[in-house]
């Protein structure tokens, strides 16, 4: 069998060593465009900011490797030019001497990947507009922020944009986000990410949101970026980091079918609409794994396991893609955000039901040293206590929580699993109630109707009756802030004091985290009141009142 893949880095790069390893008389040509086949661009950033010394590093499968120990005939600067599907055979173009050939195949896998999205901006294309998706382009970059550069501006803040901002002010460069939308990192929900904002700024990140830049002006002096508002930013660099698009065009011009997004679509085995023409990695349309709708999510580990399952098929074995929950982290000076399935934005888009919960744990036991606190929002269905998504914000242990919901969420488990997990336990890695087991009593007791809860961002609408804002913190912390119109009876005084809570109003009872609200509301409901404990408590009504 010959098997030609265009693509290496994640996903062409993981469907030529599976196939190797499956059949060892196959003949495998990858072709790729670049100079490294198999590279880790997501270790660019961090190259960038010196954290890794060592450019070599981000070389994870050097060529001699690929083809001393995999057997593979690795073809770099080649660019596949057109696809002739009909006669099983592609057309490259040799990037050094410019000529051009055609190489037959029995299976075509494309791996072609995304590339930067670029805006049609005046000026976009300068010299000190950069974009970060090889290593030519974090060569560019490094080289930037290690010339004397003292300010430099990132447009986007997804993922690779916050990244190369720490990594840029890790340099002692000042360096100001420019963000279209009214937050940082917008797969996440807002209200998750109003800490990591507040963290950035403290770290001397400028962040401009609900902004976009508008023209970039090259001179001898540096650069500047007017904005859309009618500001401008004068710069020495700038990186553009707001988003990808899949590299579909030669996949689209072969009549190989394509999504709204552009992304290749493919069944569970990774096979397009083209007899023996598979796709992988960022360049494909996937299912998401909640919705069960297409989705465009572009990660790592997901291409690296379609480029597994595309090999494994075409030597007859039957492993299938479940699609992608989206799974992801990120770290921004030393604050973690991870997230896994959907969020509530994404799921009132959808129109699907959902309830919510939030919780304000540590990662650790509290009496031992070093404990970090997190906030953990779990989404659900009302009506089984399926788990839809779930993001978290903190320090140490947020990726440990998030990577076992991604797990429960993939097993079809519930809110009311999480209650029984078995997690391993000491103080210093964890609580005999874990975060993971605390999520689940809060979520099933809500189903439950043991707790019912009201949400910051519900709270008062005008639609509704206005409840009686009951604060059940001690006199000291309420002094200190409270929700407007809040009355306060510490919860030690609550049994004692109920004469003094409305029986003719909803009550929303809430404490600083939410447990003393819980307690309250247990107490007020056996007393007959219609009580509900305001989730995330008074930690999370300021940050939506920030």
């Amino acid at each position: 069998m010959k098997i030609v893949i265009i693509g290496g880095v994640a996903g062409g790069a993981s469907a030529a060593a599976r196939a190797r390893r499956l059949c060892d008389q196959a003949e495998i040509i990858v072709l790729e465009r670049g100079r490294h086949p198999s590279f880790a661009n997501c270790g660019m950033p961090y190259y960038v900011g010196g954290e890794i010394k060592s450019r070599d590093k981000l070389l994870v499968a050097p060529i001699d490797m690929l083809r001393q120990r995999h057997r593979l005939e690795v073809r770099t600067r080649s660019e596949v030019v057109a696809l002739e599907v009909a006669e099983k055979r592609v057309r490259v173009r040799d990037l050094e001497s410019g000529n051009e050939y055609t190489e037959s195949y029995d299976k075509l896998i494309i791996a072609t990947g995304a590339s930067p999205f670029r805006p049609p901006i005046e000026g976009i294309d300068g010299p000190r507009v950069l974009t970060l998706r090889d290593l030519a382009d974090a060569d560019r970059m490094h080289h930037s922020a290690t010339s004397g550069a003292a300010h430099a501006v990132v447009v986007g803040a997804g993922f690779i944009g916050v990244e190369v901002a720490e990594n840029l002010v890790r340099r002692g460069i000042r360096t100001t986000i420019v963000e279209l939308g009214d937050q940082i990192l917008p797969p996440w929900d807002r209200e998750m990410m109003a800490p990591l904002e507040d963290h950035l700024r403290d770290q001397g990140v400028g962040l401009k949101l609900n902004e976009s830049a508008q023209r970039f002006i090259d001179s001898p002096q540096g650069l500047k970026i007017e904005l859309q508002s009618g500001a401008s930013i004068d710069a020495d660099f700038a990186a553009i980091c707001i988003g990808v698009r899949p590299e579909s065009r030669l996949a689209a011009d072969a009549g190989i079918a394509c999504g709204s997004r552009g992304g290749i679509v493919v069944n569970d085995h990774m096979q397009t609409n083209i007899a023996d023409v598979y796709a992988v990695g960022d360049v494909t349309e996937v299912t998401d794994f909640v919705t069960k709708h297409p989705a465009q999510i572009p990660l790592a580990g997901p291409a690296n396991r379609q480029g597994r399952i595309a090999a494994d098929h075409l030597f007859g074995r039957p492993s299938t893609y479940r699609g992608t929950q989206g799974t992801a982290v990120v770290g921004v000076f030393g604050k973690v955000a991870a997230m896994t399935g959907q969020s509530e934005k994404t799921l009132r888009r959808e129109g699907l039901r959902y309830e919510k919960i939030y919780i304000h744990p540590t990662d650790h036991a509290g009496y031992y040293p070093g404990a970090e606190s997190m906030t953990l929002k779990l989404l659900f269905d009302p009506d089984d206590g399926a788990i839809l998504g779930a993001q978290c914000v903190g320090g140490s242990g947020v990726d440990k929580r998030i990577d076992i919901i991604g797990m429960a969420i993939q097993a079809g488990m519930t809110v009311y699993d999480l209650e029984e997990s078995e997690l391993c336990y000491a103080p210093q890695f964890g609580h005999a109630k874990d975060p993971i087991n605390m999520a689940g009593f809060v979520a099933a007791g809500v189903l439950r109707g043991d707790q019912p809860i009201v949400h910051v961002d519900t709270l008062n609408d005008k639609s509704r009756d206005p409840a009686f804002l009951l604060d059940v913190r001690s006199e000291a912390e309420f002094a200190a802030g409270h929700l407007p119109g809040a009355t306060n009876i510490p919860i030690e005084q609550l049994r004692e004091r109920l004469g003094e809570v409305p029986r003719d109003q909803k009550i929303a009872a809430y404490c600083k985290v939410g447990q003393r609200g819980y307690l309250a509301t247990r107490v007020l409901m056996q007393h007959h009141f219609d009580v509900a404990n305001l989730s995330g408590g008074y930690t999370l009504w300021c940050r939506y009142h920030d």
